[in-house]
C-alpha cells in the first residue's frame, strides 16, 4: 500500500510517464509489489522554499512498515530520481515518511 505524492511548482510535461517511472521506482525501493503503489503527482502547484519560487517539490512517502532506520536511504534514492526527471535541484526537495499504523489504514472496503 505504498503511496508516494509528489508536488512541485514546476509544469510537468508528461506527468503518466512520470507517474509510470515513480511506481516502478517506489516498488523497487521498498521491496513491495507494484500493484499496491499508487501515485500521486500534483504539478503547477504554489510551492515557495526558501522564500523564492524557484522549482521545489515537497514528496510524501507512506507505507506500512516504513522502516525508520532507512528513511536516509530512501531520501537519497527519491532526491536523485526527482532530480533526474524533473530537473529540481535534490537541495529543494522536502520528504516526509509516514508509517501509519495497520488500522490506519483502509483498502477494499477492510483495514489492513
Amino acid at each position: 500500500m505504498p503511496v508516494l505524492n509528489i508536488k512541485t511548482n514546476i509544469k510537468i510535461e508528461n506527468k503518466a510517464s512520470l507517474a509510470e517511472s515513480a511506481s516502478t521506482a517506489t516498488a523497487r525501493l521498498l521491496g513491495k509489489p507494484e500493484t499496491y503503489v499508487m501515485i500521486n503527482i500534483e504539478d503547477d502547484q504554489c510551492l515557495m522554499f526558501a522564500g523564492n519560487n524557484d522549482p521545489c517539490a515537497l514528496l510524501s512517502l507512506k507505507s506500512l512498515g516504513l522502516a525508520e532506520d532507512l528513511t536516509a536511504s530512501f531520501s537519497k534514492v527519491l532526491c536523485e530520481f526527482i532530480n533526474t526527471h524533473c530537473e529540481i535541484d535534490e537541495s529543494r526537495i522536502y520528504i516526509e515518511f509516514i508509517n501509519p499504523e495497520r488500522h490506519m489504514w483502509g483498502w477494499d472496503g477492510r483495514t489492513f
